[in-house]
C-alpha cells in the first residue's frame, strides 16, 4: 500500500512500492527527489538539470568534443545533440569544428553561457548542501562510498547483460 503523499505545497506524490526491494525503492525515491529539487533550482536560471550539468562540465573542462559529452553523461548522441542544440539556440554555447580533427565538433560556452556560471554554481552548491546536511560527516562519507559502489555494481551488471545479449545474436 503506497504511503500518503507528503503534506505541503507541490503536487501529491506517491512513494514507490517496496515490494521489489527496500534498496531499490530508496534509490528511486532519492533519485526522484534529487531530480525534482535540481529541476526546481535549474529553472531559476531557465535551464534543465541536464543542461546545467553540461554547462558545469564545460566550465570545468573547457571546449569538449560533443561525442565526449555524450560518453561522459551516458547519453546517446541524439540526446546529447538535442541538449546542445537547445543550449546553442538559447545562446549559452556554440559548436565549432575541432581544429585537431575537422570531422569532430567542439562544444564551448559563449559569453552569455559564462555569465550564468556563478548562479548555476550557487544553485548546485545549495543542492549539495541539502544533501550534506542529511547525514553527519562520517556517515556522509560512508553513504557516498556506498552509493558509488552500488552504481558501479549496476553499471557492471548492465555491461554484463549487454554482453550476454550480444552473445545471443
Amino acid at each position: 500500500m503506497p504511503a500518503a503523499p507528503p503534506a505541503g505545497p507541490g503536487p501529491a506524490r506517491e512513494d514507490p512500492p517496496v515490494e521489489f526491494g527496500p534498496l531499490s525503492a530508496a534509490v528511486l525515491r532519492l533519485g526522484r527527489a534529487h531530480r525534482a529539487l535540481a529541476g526546481q533550482l535549474a529553472r531559476e536560471v531557465g535551464l534543465r538539470p541536464e543542461q546545467a550539468a553540461l554547462m558545469m562540465h564545460l566550465w570545468a573542462r573547457g571546449p569538449v568534443r560533443q561525442s565526449v559529452l555524450a560518453a561522459h553523461f551516458g547519453k546517446d548522441s541524439a540526446a546529447t545533440t538535442r541538449t546542445v542544440q537547445r543550449l546553442e539556440h538559447a545562446g549559452y554555447l556554440r559548436r565549432r569544428v575541432d581544429p585537431a580533427d575537422r570531422r569532430a565538433t567542439l562544444v564551448e560556452p559563449t559569453p552569455a553561457g559564462n555569465a550564468l556560471r556563478g548562479r548555476v554554481e550557487q544553485l548546485w552548491e545549495h543542492l549539495e548542501h541539502v544533501l550534506r546536511t542529511a547525514l553527519p560527516g562520517a556517515e556522509l562519507e560512508r553513504a557516498a562510498a556506498a552509493l558509488e559502489a552500488m552504481a558501479a555494481a549496476l553499471l557492471a551488471e548492465l555491461d554484463a547483460e549487454a554482453s550476454r545479449s550480444l552473445g545471443e545474436v
